[in-house]
C-alpha cells in the first residue's frame, strides 16, 4: 500500500473506542494524532496511554484547540453529542477536509436503521457548513475492538462518500496508513449506505454472535 504524506490530524471525541483505534493505527504510520475531547484533561491521560503503544507520540487537548491546530479533522462523537460538537469547532473546520465516522444510532434501538430527516448525518452536515468545509463521510463500518488491535488484520472495506474527489482521496489513503482497503463511494449522498449499514451489521453481530462483521467489495482482486 502506498503511504500517504505525514498529516497532523485531530480527532474530536478520540477518547472514545472508535476514535482511540483510529488515532493508534494513524499514529503507528506516522501521522501526528491529536486526540480532542470536552475534557482536556481526560484526553491527555487517554493520549499518554495510547502513546505507550505506538513510536508516534499522541496528544491530548480540547475539541476547540485540536481542530484549531490539526489540518484535517475528524468526528468520532456519538450521534447525540454530533450537533453540538459540531458547533463548539465550526470556526476552526473552515478550509479543511471533515471526516465525519457519526452513525445516527438511537438506543436502545441501534440494530434498526434510523436515518436522520435529509438523508443522511454526513449529507446534513455539509449543508450546514457549506462548501467551505469538506465533509468526507468513512469508517462507518469497521469494529472498533479490531482497530485498537495493532496486529489484527482489518477484514472491512471502507466506503468513503463526498462531494470533493481530492478531499475523498485523502482519506481512502488514510484508510490504506491504517491497514484498510477503501473505495470512493461517491457523492455525500450515498453515505446514508455507510450509515445505515451499521445498524445491520449490529443485528448481524448479535444474531450469529460475530465479533464485529464488516463488509467486502467483491469483484475485483483485494489489491488492485
Amino acid at each position: 500500500m502506498t503511504k500517504s504524506q505525514h498529516k497532523h490530524i485531530a480527532i474530536l471525541g478520540g477518547t472514545g473506542a472508535l476514535g482511540s483505534g483510529l488515532a493508534l493505527r494513524w499514529a503507528q504510520a506516522g501521522h501526528h494524532v491529536t486526540l480532542g475531547s470536552r475534557d482536556s484533561e481526560r484526553a491527555t491521560e487517554v493520549a499518554a496511554k495510547l502513546s505507550q503503544q505506538v513510536s508516534q507520540k499522541i496528544t491530548g487537548t480540547s475539541n476547540e484547540k485540536a481542530a484549531s491546530d490539526a489540518e484535517l479533522v475528524v468526528i468520532t462523537v456519538p450521534y447525540a453529542s454530533h450537533a453540538a460538537t459540531i458547533d463548539s469547532v465550526r470556526d476552526h473546520l473552515t478550509g479543511k477536509v471533515l471526516i465525519d465516522v457519526t452513525v445516527p444510532l438511537k438506543p436502545p434501538k441501534v440494530r434498526t436503521v434510523q436515518l436522520p430527516e435529509g438523508g443522511s448525518v454526513a449529507k446534513a452536515l455539509q449543508a450546514n457548513l457549506g462548501e467551505s468545509v469538506k465533509v468526507v463521510s468513512a469508517f462507518q463500518n469497521v469494529a472498533a475492538t479490531h482497530l485498537a488491535d495493532l496486529d489484527h488484520n482489518i477484514d472491512c472495506d471502507i466506503l468513503v462518500c463526498g462531494n470533493d474527489k481530492e478531499a475523498r482521496g485523502q482519506v481512502v489513503e488514510l484508510a490504506n496508513d491504517a491497514g484498510m482497503k477503501a473505495w470512493h463511494g461517491g457523492r455525500i449522498d450515498n453515505s446514508a449506505v455507510a450509515e445505515a449499514l451499521t445498524s445491520l451489521l449490529i443485528f448481524i453481530n448479535g444474531n450469529y454472535k460475530i465479533d464485529g462483521a464488516g463488509i467486502r467489495i467483491t469483484g475485483t482482486p483485494a489489491d488492485s
